[in-house]
């Protein structure tokens, strides 16, 4: 089996305006460096489009029904303060879903060993009820969702290692004992949330803030003590990664200082607890990473660590 690489030019469809961070080319400098001859053995499939009924496992279906009814036909519609939506959002919005489900349902069939899902508009800071910080529909808690549903899977866990906080997920999860929802994070930081005493119902929000200037010796003592311990103790049947790419030292919009090597370390160490408890099962879904080069550095040290390279 091999590592399935999953995207759709729909994505790139999705529009935010000049000059916004999140934006096409994301995606096309993905594309570009998976090109190279090492990732030749990627299997790699198209997003599907997701029906609306599995959006609908983590939000409630008229939030789904207005952010498609809020489409516009032409330009733009400002949804929050920094997210928009043009005529090929809510398409892009459900390929992303469906690229997240469809990872799921080749992972927990064994025929993938894994999966990284490259899409846009990113999930994380998407909440039940409420689109966010460039987020429509929170992918990875559809994901952990469905997996849930659709294989019986107990107990699900979502790691996020972008540098904002997965507020979104948080909210979806917070009174959920059957969900782990894991995250390193620079604090102070858009969006405000996930300070250490932040712990959920159950016990199974496990923030680890890091402070701006904080590098990879930081960052993966933080995993060390926090985050990892705690995957063990949990076993998870499924380990869903909200891969953003924003702690990248050439980040613009944050002040974390991560490098490739540590985005290879990580991806092996969560490798390691999803060897453990889950079969390896791992679906890592694309969040943040704003500077084109450090992103696609980055993808591709995370993408060779989930090929075992």
């Amino acid at each position: 089996m091999s590592t399935l690489f999953l995207s759709h030019p729909a994505c790139l469809d999705h529009q935010t305006g000049s000059g916004h961070p999140e934006r096409p080319d994301r995606l096309r400098a993905i594309d570009q460096v998976l090109e190279d001859e090492r990732f030749q053995t990627l299997a790699r499939e198209q997003a599907p489009r997701a029906p609306l009924e599995v959006v609908a496992l983590a939000h409630p279906m008229d939030y789904v029904e207005a952010i498609r009814d809020a489409s516009p036909a032409q330009g733009f519609v400002q949804i929050d303060a920094d997210t928009s939506m043009s005529p090929g959002s809510y398409e892009a919005a459900l390929r992303a879903v469906g690229g997240a489900v469809r990872a799921v349902d080749e992972v927990m069939n064994q025929k993938a060993a894994n999966a990284f899902v490259a899409v846009r508009p990113p999930g994380h800071h998407a909440e039940r009820a409420r689109p966010m910080g460039f987020c429509l529909f929170n992918n990875a808690a559809i994901a952990a969702r469905y997996a849930q549903n659709h294989y019986q899977a107990e107990r699900a866990a979502i790691v996020d290692f972008d540098v904002h906080h997965g507020n979104g997920s948080q909210d979806i999860f917070w009174s959920d004992k059957t969900v782990m929802y894991c995250s390193t994070h620079e604090m102070p930081l858009y969006p405000g949330t996930g300070a250490i005493g932040e712990r959920g119902e159950h016990d199974t929000i496990v923030n680890a803030p890091l402070s701006a200037g904080d590098g990879g010796d930081a960052f993966r003592e933080a995993f060390e003590t926090a985050i990892l311990p705690r995957l063990r103790e949990f076993k998870p049947d499924i380990l869903i990664i909200s891969a953003g790419f924003d702690a990248h030292t050439r980040d613009p919009l944050a002040n974390l200082n991560l490098v490739e090597a540590d985005y290879t370390w990580v991806t092996k160490k969560l490798m390691e607890i999803a060897d453990f408890s889950a079969q390896g099962r791992v679906v890592s879904l694309l969040e943040g990473g704003y500077d084109l080069q450090g992103l696609s550095r980055s993808v591709a040290a995370h993408v060779t660590a989930l090929m075992r390279g």
